[in-house]
């Protein structure tokens, strides 16, 4: 099933992240993905450690499709990459028959290949691959890289290179992203756009992510973590409270999509939910 034509008019598609386990003697996924799958997503995306193996992530993917029977979508980054061994990848996603790839840039490491440079051209090589459906990412408060730089033009360059739907970033504020999504379909944007809803489950886990991706933190959200700064089974409570106003605020606005990054805790995602 191709993602994107999972989007239809009035209708908002929920769908749900997970990722493998760091350690291949960690934790096992299926407990968390069977829970996961229960709450029947539109579909579930995988995501791909920096330097980690796509074979994996593809493997996960597969499962999911065929133990569960739901559409999932395998993450690809290129960054540090050949383009031989993309290709590679590409054929391997599609033995596991994975047809859904959200194409990123990903992290650069010093001495990594240079093939490329951007997500685009990452798109364009699947693309001209075919038989995929590809997937990117968007940024309502602009790239960390790029000083706060709206992002709308690369958005409008990643949809002309063949994606035919975006994942944002996690956004805290859903007036930010309604201001991003207006703006990009004023630029020319026309595919769906799903909105990425990360959890505040502890105030570690919030400052890493800002630190890592640049988002900022609302008023009401510093005001949470100031609250139960002390607390943490607090923090965690109202934190998927405020996930779960978020996701309901989006479905009212009638947005194309919301993506909820699980942290592979199916509670979480079952709350959020139950209270849409």
């Amino acid at each position: 099933m191709r993602i994107g034509d999972l989007y239809k008019p009035g209708k908002t598609v929920l769908s749900l992240e997970v990722f493998p386990p760091k350690d291949e003697a960690g934790d096992s996924i299926e407990g968390a993905l069977a829970d996961i799958a229960r709450l029947s997503p539109a579909f579930i995306s995988v995501t791909v450690h920096a330097g980690g193996s796509v074979e994996r992530t593809a493997g996960i993917a597969a499962n999911i499709q065929n133990q569960f029977g739901i559409p999932s979508m395998a993450h690809m980054t290129c960054v540090n990459s050949a383009r031989g061994t993309v290709r590679e990848a590409l054929t391997l996603i599609r033995q596991s028959g994975v047809e859904n790839i959200l194409a990123l840039r990903g992290d650069p490491i010093d001495g990594g290949q240079k093939d490329y440079r951007y997500a685009s051209e990452l798109i364009e090589d699947i693309a001209a691959y075919g038989g995929f459906c590809v997937g990117a990412a968007c940024y309502p408060e602009g790239h960390i890289d790029g000083g706060g730089v709206s992002d709308i033009e690369t958005l409008k360059i990643k949809q002309d290179a063949g994606a035919a739907f975006f994942i944002s970033q996690l956004c805290y504020d859903n007036n930010a992203f309604y201001a991003f999504l207006n703006s990009a379909r004023a630029a020319g944007v026309t595919v769906p756009v799903s909105a990425g809803v990360m959890p505040v489950l502890s105030r570690g886990q919030i400052e890493k992510m800002i630190f890592l991706c640049g988002a900022s933190l609302p008023a009401r959200v510093v005001r949470l973590l100031h609250k139960y700064q002390n607390s943490p089974d607090d923090l965690r409570k109202a934190g998927i409270e405020l996930a779960a106003e978020q996701v309901r605020g989006f479905i009212n606005a009638g947005i194309d999509g919301i993506h909820i990054y699980t942290m592979n805790k199916p509670e979480v995602a079952k709350w959020i939910f139950s209270q849409r």
